[in-house]
Parts: C-alpha cells; structure tokens; sequence
C-alpha cells in the first residue's frame, strides 16, 4: 500500500500510531527486527491488557507494518519493507524510545 498523497500519509501515519498500545507494540517489535513475537509474549513485554495487543496488532497487520505468520501460536513481527516502519523505527531510535 503507498500512499498518493499528504492526507493519506497523515491518515497512515496517525492510525498506525495513534494509540499507546500500538507504539508500545512497535517499540518492542522494533528492538528485534529478526525476532517473531507471539501475543504474549507482546502482552508482557508491553504490560498491556491481551485485548489492547490483539486491537494494536490487528490495526499493524492491516497497514502492512506488521507481518503476521499464520503458526501455532501466530506470531508477528515488524515488516522492515515498509517505507514509513524504517522512518519510524529510525525515529524511536533517535529519541532513545528504543
């Protein structure tokens, strides 16, 4: 998904990280790009409520800054294809979130 334009960059960029959830979930996906995380295992490095994690990660799948593997148990993690998830991660970087 690219966008076209400055308005569908803002509608990206702030539903993508629009919440505490879904930033703690890309912070923590971000400090292992190699690794696969499982709900889980986002709920207790997070601390957020299992419902918050499948709420967050539904909405990353969906932008495509989250890569989901269908396993048992699924896992996740942070597709660095994704234009927008490099700046991002090279963003949290910079002010020491990750």
């Amino acid at each position: 998904m690219s966008p076209k334009n400055r308005e569908e960059i803002r509608e990206r960029i702030e539903k993508g990280i629009g919440s505490r959830g879904r930033l703690r979930i890309l912070g923590e996906l971000a400090k292992d790009t190699e690794k696969y995380f499982t709900k889980y295992s986002l709920e207790r490095l997070t601390g957020l409520k299992p419902v918050h994690v499948r709420a967050g990660l539904k909405v990353l799948v969906e932008l495509g800054w989250v890569e989901e593997y269908i396993y048992r148990p699924r896992k996740y993690r942070i597709n660095l294809e994704d234009e927008d998830v490099d700046h991002i991660i090279r963003f949290l970087k910079v002010i020491r979130y990750i």
